[in-house]
């Protein structure tokens, strides 16, 4: 890369999306100095903030294999090739493709992070600035915009950069900043339910069917109830990170068991999550330390002022339900690198490029996502559920172009716009089907009646 395609690029934001980029963009050349208000997370008392585990799949592989990464971190995911559904005293596995290749992989938010903020250091040309929290950005000067960053004694820095990128998280002050500008659209939508964190420790000895594991590891277990549910990820060390979903309010709710004794906790999941209680040896004291969290889905438009431009989080907060909120912010970042990579010489097009690319996507799996959390929640021990599940998976194996949509979704690079669309399409020809042979059975029927009393 010439000096005069080479940029002066800060971010603001060292998690998952912004320490791969600033790696990506270092490796293309530009002059890149990270910015983040935690402290370095390859610190021992760093800290390790939210821990729903994450399910990398096909897009966020793309994306780590193109930073040579990819074995590095499936060495210390685990593959989960379906959903181990607990129902009605039932262990039901339902998976997640016809092709038993085909598996979702649970990964430590904290220790991907950490694994990417390491290839962000070792970049050549990148710089790295922690517990420098972004407090303001200013792009009233097109070619030069700059945020403000403020540090633990208090000092703060104004920073100018040919190109500003907000990676900040889905409270991200760069994008709060455009939210005083006009012409901007942003909206936020809270979910009912929230979500608190439990554990499954690792088992005692390794004499049980799972070796280290209590119960079985290749799988993401659901266990759903109605209004709420729960569901646990493997880690590589045996444990699984349980996480609650539940409304905030109401009979079975976070707000219910408010100052509720350990016998009444301990009774509730007793008899919501019976099989799960004996592998919780935690569970009060996770109950009475984990905070419960909202879950939002944010959404704005456009994603840019002059050339400063939101990535991630920042552009696309959504909820976790598809496991898909960092392999879209993974498939962010490959398509602002490749679009400053095609238009070198033009930053302005190259932004342009990239939102275009992504903002209709982003929207779609904010869709999907909200869908997916009713599917969980209300729909996954459903018999008829797994019925038409298993359906689309037959129509895939035997319809030439027939997708399943978490297939597209998951195990596929299709963008989520189109799959969003096809799986439309799809369900409005199994309407049509369903019709078509129900109109042909009333038929026969009326044929056989009139065939019988002639």
């Amino acid at each position: 890369m010439t000096q005069s395609t080479s940029h002066d690029i800060v971010i603001a934001g060292a998690g998952l999306a912004g320490a791969l980029l600033a790696a990506e963009l270092g490796k293309a050349g530009h002059r890149v100095r990270l910015f983040e208000r935690r402290r370095d997370p390859r610190r021992a008392d760093a800290e390790s903030g939210r821990s729903i585990n994450l399910a990398i799949s096909v897009r966020g592989l793309h994306a780590l294999q193109r930073a040579g990464i990819e074995e590095k971190v499936l060495a210390e995911a685990i593959r989960m090739p379906g959903r181990m559904v607990h129902a009605g005293g039932e262990e039901i596995f339902s998976p997640y493709s016809r092709d038993p290749a085909r598996a979702i992989n649970s990964v430590s938010r904290s220790g991907l992070n950490r694994m990417l903020v390491e290839i962000a250091a070792a970049t050549p040309g990148v710089e790295l600035i922690f517990e420098a929290r972004c407090v303001d950005a200013d792009f009233e000067n097109h070619d030069r915009p700059a945020a403000t960053f403020e540090f633990p004694d208090g000092r703060r820095e104004r920073v100018e950069a040919e190109l500003l990128i907000g990676a900040d998280g889905a409270y991200s002050a760069v994008r709060a900043a455009m939210q005083r500008t006009t012409r901007f659209d942003f909206s936020q939508t809270y979910l009912d339910a929230g979500y608190k964190e439990m554990t499954i420790p690792p088992a005692d000895d390794e004499s049980g069917p799972h070796g280290r594991f209590r119960i079985e590891p290749l799988a993401l277990h659901v266990w759903p109830h109605g209004g709420s549910m729960m569901i646990a990820l493997p880690n590589i060390d045996g444990s699984f990170t349980c996480t609650l979903f539940w409304p905030f309010e109401g009979e079975h709710s976070f707000g219910a068991l408010a100052g509720a004794d350990d016998e009444a906790i301990r009774s509730f999941f007793e008899r919501h999550y019976a099989d799960a209680v004996p592998h919780m040896p935690t569970l009060l004291e996770d109950w009475r330390t984990n905070p419960a969290s909202p879950l939002v889905t944010m959404r704005c438009r456009p994603w840019h002022r002059g050339r400063c431009v939101l990535l991630g989080d920042a552009a696309h907060a959504i909820v976790p339900f598809y496991g898909q909120g960092a392999n879209a912010s993974f498939e962010d970042v490959e398509a602002l690198v490749d679009a400053l990579a095609s238009e070198p010489g033009d930053l302005d097009a190259a932004i342009s490029a990239y939102e275009d690319e992504r903002i209709d996507n982003a929207d779609a799996i904010a869709e999907l996502a909200l869908d997916q959390f009713i599917d969980m929640r209300d729909r996954s021990g459903s018999r008829w559920q797994r019925f038409k599940k298993k359906g689309s998976q037959v129509l895939g194996a035997i319809v030439p172009g027939w997708i399943p949509l978490y297939d597209m979704v998951s195990f596929t690079r299709i963008p989520y716009a189109k799959a969003l669309a096809k799986s439309r399409r799809q369900a409005d020809a199994i309407r049509v089907i369903v019709t078509i042979a129900s109109a042909a059975t009333v038929i026969l029927g009326l044929l056989g009646v009139m065939w019988m009393t002639r």
